[in-house]
């Protein structure tokens, strides 16, 4: 069983077992602690935690520079004089099960002690709130894995993309080779919808072609295997990646996984001036009509309400601002509530699921969703006009 979190504390001594018994007390969960050790075991359902108290030592199992993490996190790490090891068995009963749980248990103790949460196999620092969040939102396997672009080769495909994180769900780390800078958006949607797959126990069997939505095919290789057909790629540029992953391939094999990727593509086309002007013309022409509506709506009427606002991102993630749309729960006077219907596509800052506060005037699109379905100009404006059904 092997440690896959670290909780870093600047506490000398361990919590109590008294402080422990509190804390973890509940019907679903059994805490056991281990004689004669600082360890105890927390068991929920099939999932089985050890987690074990540690003094610092003078050297780290990890290198603390390597971390990801703001500035405040890297340096709570730094100053850690113990640490919590959060051990579990991957994959069991499934995979994302046990780092829930995992998660859930982290998140008990960082409620008594102050503390950053390390995710080792993912390399990224987690604050208290993130915990929190992560916990109590949708899934998102952002928070749970790091990507790398790493320039291998000359010409124009140069780069190697590869994840770090997925060792915690019981699923070797992916990879793919001969990728452009045009590529890493495409890329990284690719590789997050994968591991999403493979988190869940739903990804594909090794070495079986498997068709995409856009009708193309690719194939999972393991790693040793894959290289091994790699041209032009020095031996050295895998140091310090010398685990096992698997190798996105085409479907014949071959390292072309850049014509697998062009149909994701076409979601990171901007918005042209245009679209964007006449999209809020119509918000800011219905709306009164938009919100009327909205207040009328029958309580089992299959109907979503949907607004569209920029919200403000991380400076780091190369953008200032995001469009995000959200499902409308309240409407108070100029005032929405919201719940996002996706999160951000350049940061984990908004997240799916998450709940939003908004004023009217700062809306920039609105829509309505029937049965699952967005309806068109015309019809939105039909319904918009009509009144409740008795």
């Amino acid at each position: 069983m092997k440690a896959q979190y670290l909780l870093a504390t600047g506490q000398d001594e361990a919590l109590s077992l008294e402080t422990l018994s509190s804390a973890f007390h509940s019907e679903e969960v059994k805490l056991n602690p281990v004689k004669g050790s600082q360890k105890f075991k927390v068991t929920s359902g099939e999932v089985e935690l050890v987690v074990t108290f540690e003094p610092r030592r003078r050297s780290l199992e990890f290198d603390p520079k390597l971390l990801i993490g703001n500035e405040e996190s890297k340096q709570a790490v730094n100053k850690a004089r113990s640490f919590y090891r959060i051990a579990f068995e991957p994959a069991k009963p499934q995979p994302s099960v046990a780092v829930f749980e995992a998660l859930w248990c982290a998140r008990t103790l960082m409620e008594q002690v102050p503390g950053v949460l390390i995710d080792l196999s993912a390399q990224k620092i987690h604050q208290p709130e993130d915990v929190a969040e992560i916990t109590e939102l949708e899934f998102d396997i952002r928070d749970h894995l790091n990507l790398h672009a790493v320039e291998v080769t000359d010409g124009q495909t140069p780069l190697w993309v590869h994840s770090h994180g997925m060792e915690k769900f019981g699923a070797r780390d992916i990879e793919a080779f001969q990728l452009g800078e045009d590529d890493l958006r495409s890329a990284e949607t690719f590789f997050h919808e994968l591991c999403t797959d493979l988190a869940f126990g739903h990804g594909p069997g090794m070495r079986t072609a498997v068709g995409t939505s856009a009708g193309l095919s690719f194939m999972l290789i393991p790693s040793e295997e894959a290289r091994t057909k790699l041209m032009g790629v020095p031996l050295d540029s895998f140091e310090g990646h010398e685990g096992v992953y698997f190798t996105i391939v085409s479907a014949d094999g071959r390292h072309t996984v850049g014509e697998l990727l062009r149909p994701y593509r076409t979601r990171f086309e901007q918005e042209s001036p245009e679209e964007a002007e006449a999209l809020l013309k119509q918000a800011q022409e219905l709306l009164p009509a938009f919100k009327a509506r909205f207040h009328r709506r029958g309580l089992m009427e299959p109907i979503t309400f949907l607004a569209r606002s920029s919200f403000d991102i991380h400076p780091t993630a190369g953008e200032s601002a995001e469009d995000l749309w959200f499902e409308i729960l309240t409407w108070e006077d100029s005032v929405l509530v919201g719940k996002l219907v996706d999160g951000g596509a350049h940061t984990t800052e908004w997240r799916k699921g998450a709940t939003v506060e908004v004023d009217e005037d700062q809306i920039n699109a609105i829509a309505l969703g029937r049965e699952g379905k967005t309806l068109e100009e015309e019809e939105m404006s039909r319904l918009l006009t009509a009144e409740r059904p008795v």
